[in-house]
């Protein structure tokens, strides 16, 4: 092999695929591709999965899906060959299958103690899988070793963990294949991959956003690039899908820590880089049984490729933290809204905070003219409530009407008796009735403007405002409501475009305005006491000796506490929204509805610390 440095120009796909979606997945594979080529790559790697999409869940467990993605991968590869990217080495993500009609993987079939240990009964083992396609063939596969089950993974529940290494040597550069969570386990494959000896480790991701994640990233493969003593490639998805959101943040790092490139987020990018290697700085190359996997090594190419004129890298500036969440939003309403394949949104606009950051973010997404705002007054809003809202949507440019509903509920209070928190419900219900008659009458797909700390406390009417088939702002705290506002009509100003949100939608108490006078501290704590409790209780697990060790007031605490887990019938019936934050409601989240277990203030006995 030879020992100059060597040079490799790579290319980082990030792209934005489709659960299920094999054939639009195969064609996005190949254009990308196409773009890498004529880049000048020698090697294109696409994220996590690609080929199915990521997270399939419970498609895994069909059969019938799993040989259509082995099929798809063979016939990629073929493809790729017919349209003359056949010398382009290409690493593509896919669900693979033991019984499935492609070609065997690899390694042994597994035994029985191989599997998933649910109770699902089913043949085969299905992989969390990566492959290298090169000259119209599958040159190699890649198993997951790593699976994830914490927060809104649910691996293990369907995937066997694989147990080799493959290495392929490309153009003199030996390229190790891993995938995702692999690279965040320390004395993983990317240290079986530092003591086998590689040049290059390839990561196909697909790691959902949250709120400054992409701050842990570059430290993270750093270290993995040091343990693998190899430079590597962490190519990232973008999308949204369902309650997940993407954000992209593809890197590439040598094997000195040395940031070479870096994606812009949320948008879906290829990213080119050229390596020099230096093969001499690896001094054994190994294969055979290593640690807890099996290293094989297979060549396609031991020439370098002639020595060229390097390119200069680009690493994209960093997001604030409230565009970076913004983008995450707009991004997460977009690909939910077109994925579905529904051509517009309703919702209630109250001239308050949260209908009007949902509005502005809808048209973001999706543009003006496939939003619709409804104002639905009754007899106890205010004048400002609905100048505001109309404000609202002069500024946005979204269609606006007018439904009064003081006589629909008049009506109702003639034939039944309703008093207190159920007559201010019913006037919640009216609205949420009307607006879900719009959403099927006219195919909008209606919006809910809950944020997390009103889902959190329940502070919201089943039927009523909690109705609707997506909740944008579900995993945004009301403080960073006000912030997102602020910050929205800044970059407004800054690009010299209309402020989208009304000052005084911004600065007014915020109130469900069910009853005189109604103010949400009526009801509640502070938003800044109430959001702090809930990051703590909700997001970070803490129980109350905790909470109470963090400063946080004991009275306030008893009561968000109470609050919460009385509440969670009703969270089970919300709509899905962008996941956002460390721990969302919804399937990052799960706990009993029947549930006797409360935190109770702890007792000091003698001999522990106070």
């Amino acid at each position: 092999m030879n020992e100059q440095p060597v040079q490799l120009r790579v290319a980082m796909a990030q792209v934005d695929t489709r659960v299920g979606d094999l054939a639009g997945n195969s064609d996005l594979v190949l254009r990308w591709a196409a773009q890498g080529a004529e880049a000048g790559a020698h090697l294109v790697v696409f994220p996590e999965m690609t080929l199915t999409g990521y997270p399939p869940e419970d498609l895994v467990l069909r059969e019938s899906f799993a040989r259509a993605s082995e099929q798809a991968l063979v016939d990629v590869a073929a493809r790729l060959a017919a349209e003359g990217l056949g010398d382009l080495a290409v690493v593509v993500g896919y669900l693979a299958h033991t019984e499935g009609s492609g070609p065997a993987p690899v390694d042994e079939p597994p035994t029985d103690a191989d599997r998933p240990s649910d109770a699902n009964p089913r043949r085969g083992a299905p992989r969390n899988a990566a492959a290298l396609l090169h000259g119209g063939d599958v040159v190699v596969r890649y198993y997951k070793r790593h699976l994830p089950n914490y927060g809104v993974f649910d691996e293990a529940r369907y995937f066997v963990p694989g147990a080799e290494l493959p290495v392929v040597r490309l153009h003199g550069v030996d390229v190790a294949l891993t995938v995702c969570e692999d690279l965040w386990v320390e004395g993983g494959p990317c240290g079986v991959a530092g003591q086998a000896g590689v040049d290059l480790v390839v990561s196909p991701n697909a790691s959902p956003y949250e709120r400054a994640k992409d701050d842990l990233r570059l430290p993270l493969v750093r270290r993995r690039a040091a343990e693998a003593r190899a430079a590597i490639l962490y190519c990232n998805q973008v999308g949204g899908q369902d309650e997940l959101v993407f954000d992209g943040d593809s890197m590439a790092v040598s094997p000195t820590g040395e940031l070479l490139a870096r994606a812009p987020q949320f948008v879906e990018h290829l990213l080119t880089v050229d390596l020099a290697l230096d093969p001499s700085a690896v001094p054994e190359r190994r294969d055979g049984r290593i640690g807890p996997m099996t290293v094989t090594r297979h060549v396609l190419s031991d020439e370098p490729v002639d020595a060229y004129e390097a390119r200069p890298a680009t690493v994209a500036d960093p997001l604030s933290d409230c565009e970076e969440v913004w983008r995450a939003l707009v991004l997460g309403l977009r690909d939910f809204i077109d994925k579905n394949g529904m051509p517009s949104v309703v919702l209630g606009l109250s001239g308050g905070i949260d209908s009007a950051v949902v509005a502005a973010l809808a048209v973001d997404a999706l543009g003006a003219d496939r939003v619709h705002g409804i104002g639905l007054p009754s007899k106890w809003s205010s004048e400002h409530s609905l100048a505001d809202a109309e404000d609202l949507a002069r500024r946005t440019g979204l269609h606006y009407s007018v439904v009064p509903i003081a006589p629909m509920v008049d009506a109702y209070e003639s034939s039944i008796e309703l008093t207190g928190v159920a007559a201010e419900n019913l006037q919640a219900r009216v609205r949420g009735t009307l607006l879900m008659g719009l959403s099927n009458q006219h195919g909008h797909l209606l919006l809910t403007t809950g944020n997390k700390s009103e889902i959190a406390v329940g502070y919201s009417t089943l039927y009523g405002d909690s109705a609707g088939g997506f909740a944008p702002i579900k995993d945004v705290p009301k403080t960073l409501v006000w912030e997102l506002a602020r910050w929205r009509n800044a970059d407004a100003r800054r690009r010299g475009e209309t402020e989208p949100i009304p000052s005084n939608s911004i600065d007014k108490p915020p109130s469900a305005e069910l009853a005189p006078g109604q103010v949400d501290s009526d009801s509640l704590p502070s938003y800044e006491e109430l959001d702090a409790v809930v990051a703590d209780y909700v997001d970070r697990d803490l129980g109350m000796a905790d909470l109470l060790e963090r400063g946080h007031d004991p009275e306030v605490v008893a009561r968000v506490l109470r609050l919460v887990d009385g509440a969670e019938f009703k969270r089970r019936q919300s709509a899905p929204g962008t996941k956002i934050s460390l721990k969302a409601f919804g399937r990052d989240r799960r706990l009993p509805i029947a549930n006797r277990w409360r935190e109770t203030v702890p007792t000091v006995r003698e001999g522990t610390r106070q």
